[in-house]
Formats: C-alpha cells, sequence, structure tokens
C-alpha cells in the first residue's frame, strides 16, 4: 500500500520476551522456505487460506495449527481490532537479505503489512525508498510496500518478526495517525478472549468495473518512459488509450453479464486481448513513482484478478496461454 511516508512506527509496543517465549517454542521443522527461494529467508504460517501450509492471499483465511499454540500473538492480533489477511513468523538467516522488491500485487493495493520484531539487533536494517530504520524488538512498524524495499540481516544472529497483512479500519488509521505519540505497551493478559477476525471476502469471480477503474486510474496518473523520443512518445498514447478503452469495454459487459458466468468467456476475451496489445508495445513504460514496468504492474495487479473461475487450475493456465481469438478493436 502507499503511504504518505516511507515508515511509520505505530504507537504501540509489546512484551518481548513472552513473544520471545512463544516462537522459541516451534520447533526447526516448523519453519518452511521461502515461497521464491530466497536463502536465508523462512516463516511459520500462522493465517492462511484456509488454514493450510500455503502462501496464498487469494482465499478464505483461517488459523493453522501454528496460532493455536500462540496466546500472546493471537491477543496482539485481537488488540488492533482489524480483520487480518496472511499473517507468519518470517525469520532471516545472520548476513541474509531480503532483495529489493516493490509489492505490485492486487493484494497490496488496498493492504498494509505490520511487522513486530521479535527477535533482531541493531545491524538489522530495513531499506524502504530514500530512508533506512532499524526496527527495534517490540514496536510495531508499517512501510510504504510499493516503494522498492529490502531488508539486510548484517548481524550474527537469525532475526524473527511477526509479520501480519491487514486493510485496517478507522481505528486503525487513527492510531497510524498519531505516529508520534509515546508507545503504550500492551502486556499480556491470560484472560483476554477477544476474537481474531479474518478475511473472508477478498477476490471477486468478475473484477467489478467500478474497482477497476480505480486501479487503472491509479497506474495512469503514474506512467513515464524511460527516455521521450517520438517512439516513446507514442507508446505511451497507446498504453492510455489500451487501458481507457479496457475500462470502457469492462463496463459494457458489465451491464449484460455483472459476474455471470455466461459472461466470463466474454470478459476473458477482452483481458487476453489487453494482455497480447501491452506484450506488443516495444517501449519501456513504467511507473514513475517505483520505476517498475507498467506490463508488470498491470498483470500482477489487474489482468490476473479480473476474472477468476471456480475451476482456478485452469483459468490461470488459460491466461498465461494468452491467445484465445478475439475480434474486439481497442
Amino acid at each position: 500500500m502507499k503511504l504518505p511516508t516511507e515508515f511509520i512506527r505505530l504507537p504501540v509496543r509489546f512484551e518481548v520476551e513472552r513473544l520471545r517465549q512463544e516462537v522459541s517454542a516451534f520447533a526447526e521443522s516448523d519453519w518452511r522456505g521461502h515461497p521464491s527461494g530466497h536463502p536465508g529467508n523462512s516463516a511459520i504460517p500462522l493465517i492462511t487460506v484456509g488454514g493450510t501450509d500455503n502462501d496464498r492471499v487469494g482465499g478464505a483465511m483461517l488459523p493453522t495449527p501454528h496460532l493455536a499454540r500462540c496466546a500472546y500473538i493471537r491477543q496482539i492480533l485481537a488488540q488492533f481490532g482489524v480483520v487480518w489477511s496472511r499473517t507468519r513468523l518470517m525469520r532471516l538467516a545472520p548476513g541474509a537479505v531480503v532483495p529489493e522488491h516493490s509489492d505490485i500485487n492486487y493484494h497490496w493495493y488496498h493492504r498494509v503489512r505490520i511487522h513486530i520484531p521479535v527477535f533482531t539487533r541493531p545491524e538489522v536494517i530495513f531499506h524502504c525508498g530514500e530512508r533506512s530504520v532499524h526496527m527495534a524488538a517490540g514496536e510495531a512498524w508499517i512501510f510504504d510496500n510499493w516503494r522498492a524495499h529490502r531488508v539486510e540481516n548484517g548481524s550474527s544472529e537469525t532475526r524473527v518478526h511477526l509479520v501480519a497483512d491487514t486493510t485496517g479500519n478507522a481505528q486503525f488509521w487513527q492510531l497510524a495517525a498519531r505516529a508520534t505519540a509515546e508507545p503504550q505497551l500492551v502486556a499480556f493478559d491470560p484472560k483476554a478472549t477477544a476474537p481474531v477476525v479474518l478475511e473472508r471476502v477478498n477476490v471477486m469471480r468478475v473484477m467489478h468495473p467500478s474497482e477497476l477503474d480505480v486501479l487503472v486510474a491509479d497506474l495512469r496518473r503514474d506512467l513515464a518512459t524511460t527516455t521521450d523520443t517520438p517512439e516513446d512518445r507514442r507508446a505511451l498514447a497507446r498504453a492510455h488509450a489500451l487501458l481507457e478503452a479496457f475500462c470502457h469495454e469492462w463496463r459494457a459487459l458489465w451491464t449484460v453479464y455483472g459476474d455471470d458466468a455466461s459472461g466470463w468467456s466474454q470478459y476473458e476475451t477482452v483481458r487476453d486481448f489487453v494482455r497480447r496489445e501491452f506484450d506488443a508495445i516495444d517501449r519501456p513504460i513504467a511507473m514513475r513513482s517505483n520505476n517498475v514496468l507498467l506490463r508488470n504492474v498491470l498483470i500482477a495487479r489487474v489482468l490476473n484478478h479480473a476474472v477468476n473461475r471456480p475451476d482456478t487450475a485452469v483459468a490461470e493456465r488459460e491466461y498465461v496461454d494468452g491467445r484465445r481469438a478475439t475480434s474486439l478493436q481497442l
């Protein structure tokens, strides 16, 4: 999620020793490697799609058996009063890094990630945009993950953070607005029974045209070319025209089909046509704010989530092939 600044430290803090007790109770076999295979990166899933051992973000969230073992972590999540998406303990080995990247997927347009360090050292540095910070144990931080960011564990000890994704709510964003206030301790209360509220709805069968309009408008405000040749200007104009036509066509289809299954193939035809047309643009068009290529953001944020058939595997395979015939002219 885009934020007005790179980092915001929330005005709350947590009992470090209690957190460390809960994390230390896990066995080495409970940790799983990073889905992208980054060396030295591992995690224990606490809230996932279906409560199983996976890294997905689309689908009803449930607690894993690991979360049931962590009374204080459940209390921490509950006290924020928000709805939680994917939540994990994330570990970074001595000398390991989280490579620089920007989070461009659909999941991140409305969600922010809270970091609560459990085991850390001053040599663990989080870089985001033009700033770098050390997040101290027991603190709570959010950051602008649309900007390029990376983490370096320059210490000889393993770093562990509790990381939890949420859209927040009015109360949460009011808390973030008080970032300069003195952090208040949320101590462990063995009698606490507040529920941890989890996401149930996060993927639509067909993206509503109003949401498509918002996502595309956000992209269009940020477009730039790396150089300013006549070819670049024509490519940029073509990109704008394609995106505008995409939104018009999608809304027209919605007035006929809504998200009914009878219209899915029509939506997919439009989606796949747009994908092919952007594949054919041979000039580098990127986001001015983080330098990520427009094509990559469009695919990750919009096209991959524009239509979500129940038979997801089939839909993904057809989309990747991207060769369905169409007479559509945009």
